[in-house]
């Protein structure tokens, strides 16, 4: 049985799929990595992108977090690709109980998943820090200088900064989700990043599955790993 074929047969025998990812599913919709060879952290900046999109560069050079926030970490017309897409397949067919991303795009929720923690927040999200009023990317996108509230006080992404602790409440629902799992799909994560890497340690179930183009820590551990594009395999698997 071929690795696909293997894929599916699990696929089809498992009732509790959690999958859980990273940027490496959303660099097929145009939305570039960090650390890939061509991604952010292989750009020339004066500043690495670690330290400009840390809160204690937030708090101290707003005017230039800003900047570089809208040049680089705003994807608004990206669409869902078909791993995406497979995902919210599968979700409807009732197998897939959660998505746990690190990505902050809203791309699942685009595709059509309805359960999804985001781990690292959601650009999609900014609020207020005097007093909590919601506002739109969009809004982000088309403001000048530091985003400030009609009430006067800087507008922050909902986004989890380096520095910055997790969501406590999304942690705990991930980690739910992820224990009560019989199948677990990791895909498009290098698995270097903790503290959300260290969620696949939460995993009981009888499958796991790494689908990443280049090899992690994790791989010996797997039961399945396919080292391909995310969106084909998936497609492949399941449409």
């Amino acid at each position: 049985m071929n690795q696909i074929e293997q894929l599916k047969s699990w696929i089809k025998e498992s009732k509790k799929i959690v999958f859980f990812g990273g940027a490496g599913i959303s660099t097929e919709s145009g939305i570039p990595d960090f650390r890939s060879v061509d991604g952010l952290y292989n750009q020339k900046y004066d500043r690495s992108p670690e330290e400009i999109l840390s809160h204690s560069f937030y708090m101290r050079h707003p005017d230039e977090f800003f900047r570089f926030y809208r040049d680089k970490m705003l994807y608004l017309d990206a669409k869902p690709n078909k791993g995406h897409l497979a995902l919210a397949k599968l979700e409807e067919m009732g197998k897939l109980t959660a998505v746990v991303t690190q990505n902050i795009d809203g791309l699942h929720q685009k595709a059509g998943n309805k359960v999804v923690y985001e781990l690292h927040g959601s650009v999609l999200r900014n609020y207020c820090q005097r007093c909590g009023k919601f506002y739109s990317a969009q809004d982000i996108q088309k403001s000048q200088g530091i985003p400030t509230c009609e009430c006067g006080g800087r507008i922050k992404p909902d986004v989890v900064l380096y520095e910055e602790s997790l969501d406590q409440k999304t942690m705990e629902g991930a980690i739910r989700a992820i224990k009560e799992a019989d199948m677990l799909i990791v895909g498009g994560t290098s698995l270097a990043v903790y503290p959300a890497a260290g969620l696949i340690h939460y995993y009981q179930g009888s499958h796991l599955v790494l689908i990443n183009k280049t090899a992690t820590p994790m791989d010996s551990r797997a039961d399945l790993c396919i080292q391909d594009s995310f969106g084909d395999v998936m497609s492949q698997a399941i449409f």
